[in-house]
């Protein structure tokens, strides 16, 4: 389907660009990386590879990024320094997009150091780098949790969100105030990509499609919170990657202030009610589940719902993979990565 677009002249990506990725080995940065190393560019993984769900499955994704000619990963933290200076003064990438972070909403209540390690002070050391190498574009990763308790719906990027319920949104708006400085003092092309309940293959652990999935085959019972009533903006891997990859070549224009900087939601503006995306995955697993309902937890939102509309008119794209094929898709693989038969 085709939109109007605002911005014509859209460049593309040059095969002698370095792009880096920190989060290298986490969900999307795999899926990502995957894409621009079949495409021919440089990528270098950056990623500390920390126990906050299974290692295994990490080294997995990397085991398949080293196949690549053009792939390099350094194991190191985003908080150390020294570590993030050198990789820049070794490699000085083209483009930068900062994936690495702690991430989970409900982990953050119990492990709030985490979060301003990775995520503040991570993120910081990036922008410093980035500063000193001048690099063509810094992407970042923001969250549909920024939007907190948002009543308005869809959510838009001009909505208000200085009310996070959680550390870990609270870390994610910080960071969109942090590029915007940059932007503005150092001149710093940055953009910020709110990405709105990212599932697919080689996902994470704590996902709750992932976990439901894996409790269903082995006939456990799923905890549905909130008694099923809640909304979520469900978005494909394949389709989060493209809005990238579009994004990626693409630095925005200064605002209105003189910094060149902006932030997109990318969600498939269609929330699925959850019993209504427990059903499509008991559907295609061929199993129904065994269901607990519990209240609400701290640290969660009743809905998400993402209004795309300034990607679309800048880049002529919105994701629309629906779930019953995306969900198809995970349960394929899951059972090919684990040997789960029908």
């Amino acid at each position: 389907m085709k939109y109007n677009q605002m911005n014509i002249d859209k460049k593309l990506l040059r095969k002698n660009q370095i792009c880096l990725i920190t989060g290298a080995a986490g969900f999307i940065g795999f899926h990502l990386s995957k894409r621009l190393l079949k495409q021919g560019l440089t990528v270098i993984g950056f990623d500390n590879l920390n126990d906050y769900y299974d290692v295994n499955l990490k080294h997995g994704r990397l085991d398949i990024l080293k196949d690549f000619e053009k792939y390099n990963f350094i194991k190191a933290d985003l908080a150390d320094k020294d570590k993030v200076n050198e990789l820049f003064a070794t490699y000085h990438p083209d483009i930068v997009v900062n994936l690495g972070a702690q991430a989970g909403v409900r982990y953050s209540i119990e492990n709030p150091e985490a979060y301003i390690q990775s995520n503040m002070v991570g993120f910081f050391n990036i922008l410093e780098a980035c500063r000193h190498i001048k690099v063509e574009h810094l992407i970042y990763a923001s969250s549909s949790s920024v939007y907190g308790a948002n009543k308005k719906i869809p959510f838009s990027t001009e909505d208000k969100v200085d009310r996070p319920v959680s550390l870990y949104a609270a870390t994610k708006k910080s960071n969109e105030l942090m590029a915007y400085t940059y932007s503005h003092l150092y001149g710093i092309p940055a953009t910020g990509l709110r990405f709105f309940t990212v599932y697919g293959p080689y996902g994470r652990p704590d996902m709750a499609y992932y976990s439901f999935t894996k409790a269903i085959l082995e006939d456990k019972p799923i905890k549905v919170f909130n008694h099923g009533d809640m909304y979520r903006d469900f978005t494909y891997i394949d389709d989060i990657v493209t809005g990238i990859v579009n994004i990626l070549p693409n630095p925005p224009q200064k605002d209105e202030t003189g910094a060149p900087h902006k932030v997109y939601n990318i969600g498939n503006n269609k929330p699925e009610k959850l019993m209504d995306f427990i059903q499509t995955l008991e559907h295609c697993l061929g199993k129904e589940a065994i269901k607990e309902y519990y209240p609400m937890q701290p640290g969660d939102v009743y809905q998400t719902y993402a209004d795309v509309t300034d990607l679309v008119n800048d880049f002529d794209f919105k994701p629309d993979t629906p779930i019953s094929i995306g969900l198809a898709k995970f349960v394929e693989w899951y059972r090919e990565y684990y040997k789960v038969g029908k």
